[in-house]
């Protein structure tokens, strides 16, 4: 043991905080000012949560076992997806499915206890039972212990991994920004007809257009191929093998998350055509649930660090048109219209599904040949500083998830990699 650390039981270092659900059949309680985290909420890499998908009223909290919990206070994930880990931003109430957690006085910093956390997340879903979902009780906390330094050191670790994580969801918010500009170039060239509002409108299925504008099926200017149908028994949570990229990989409003839960890598055989490519446009051909929304949902493949494996339940845009681009059409893909258009067409009792030829009768306003290339290039040059900050964040993830478990234990300490991280940042 490194002088100055003590072993501590997790129930020894943290106050754990039970959450809970107002009933949902008094509308009273919801929709009020204050947040309500669920895990749907932190389902993420990402250190800090700031929003939730649902809130309640002040006479909610009072009228149920919910409590409040503070800002930089943590949540962890208790029952289904075990785990799930996030440092709160503001202060929020909570469910039943999750514990709050905050440092005992004099024993444990809350910045440190994050990441004291994230490095035990094995050791937490290890400890977990139950006959359907996994939970983690009160007594996992009990079960298991870790060495803790002093309060100062703890300062100083945390500081460390937090700049790390401060860059990564910077990035991740100017990649927000950058999708939003690129959602508002499409707005305003292809519904609000903005450079084109002096010009002269005819009437159209789509309604007024203008003139020498078209109205075409996105099967004439594109195609969708389906994915490979990959064997269940060569699925391995290996993540040195191929990814398999599914629905669950995807993002309610477009993109890819890489952190899902039941995320899924492949060591079996496959067709080589079936590797997807940097650039390659994606789409979601199946929902998770019937009330998931997914379906529809576009993405864009970042890189090539892996092997990217085309799913059967996605579709891959080829045989684009070349006046338009990949970026545009996932622009589209993100629009309300169209995504109402999937969820009216779609088919299944249980699970959602479109298919290519549904999305080929899709309908679209187009313009005089040459306007789209200039659209093309404005979101090329947007979706290339993407991809940038995506490259610096896989470094920066790197090299944070590499020294998380060397200065957790000691291995690593702060004075001999601070010049190094400065570098990185």
């Amino acid at each position: 043991m490194l002088e100055g650390w003590k072993t501590y039981k997790l129930s020894e270092a943290f106050d754990i905080i039970g959450g809970g659900t107002p009933k949902t059949t008094f509308d009273e309680y919801w929709n009020g000012d204050i947040p309500w985290l669920s895990v749907v909420d932190f389902n993420n890499d990402q250190r800090t949560v700031l929003n939730t998908e649902k809130t309640i009223t002040e006479l909610g909290l009072q009228k149920s076992s919910t409590k409040i919990l503070k800002k930089g206070q943590l949540i962890i994930s208790a029952r289904g997806t075990v785990g799930k880990l996030a440092q709160l931003g503001r202060d929020m109430a909570f469910n039943q499915s999750c514990y709050g957690l905050t440092g005992k006085d004099n024993v444990l910093k809350n910045d440190y206890g994050y990441y004291l956390l994230k490095h035990s997340v094995s050791n937490i879903q290890a400890n977990a039972h139950g006959s359907v979902f996994d939970t983690i009780t009160r007594n996992t906390f009990e079960n298991i212990e870790i060495p803790i330094p002093e309060i100062q050191e703890q300062i100083d670790i945390a500081s460390i991994l937090s700049a790390l994580d401060d860059k990564i969801e910077l990035n991740l918010q100017m990649n927000k920004t950058l999708e939003e500009m690129a959602m508002a170039l499409y707005k305003h060239w292809f519904v609000d007809f903005g450079p084109f509002q002096n010009g002269e409108f005819v009437d159209s299925e789509l309604g007024m257009i203008p003139k020498g504008w078209e109205v075409k099926r996105l099967g004439e200017i594109l195609k969708i191929k389906h994915g490979y149908a990959f064997k269940g028994e060569s699925f391995t949570t290996d993540k040195n093998q191929n990814l398999l990229l599914t629905p669950g990989n995807f993002e309610m409003q477009g993109g890819i998350k890489f952190n899902w839960g039941k995320q899924k890598f492949y060591l079996g055989e496959f067709p080589s055509n079936y590797v997807l490519k940097k650039g390659n446009l994606i789409i979601a051909l199946t929902d998770l649930t019937q009330s998931c929304d997914i379906l529809g949902a576009p993405a864009i493949i970042p890189d090539e660090d892996y092997l990217y494996l085309h799913n059967q339940r996605l579709g891959l845009v080829i045989d684009l048109a070349p006046q338009f681009s990949n970026d545009f059409i996932y622009s589209l893909a993100n629009t309300v219209p169209f995504r109402a258009y999937m969820k009216n067409t779609k088919t299944g009792s249980t699970v959602s599904h479109t298919s290519p030829s549904r999305i080929y009768e899709y309908k679209i306003a187009l313009p005089i040949e040459g306007i789209s290339e200039i659209l093309k290039a404005q979101m090329e040059e947007l979706n290339n500083l993407k991809f940038l900050n995506l490259s610096e964040n896989k470094l920066l993830t790197q090299t944070r998830d590499t020294l998380l478990p060397k200065l957790i234990s000691g291995e690593v300490r702060v004075k001999d990699i601070k010049q190094n991280i400065a570098q990185v940042l």
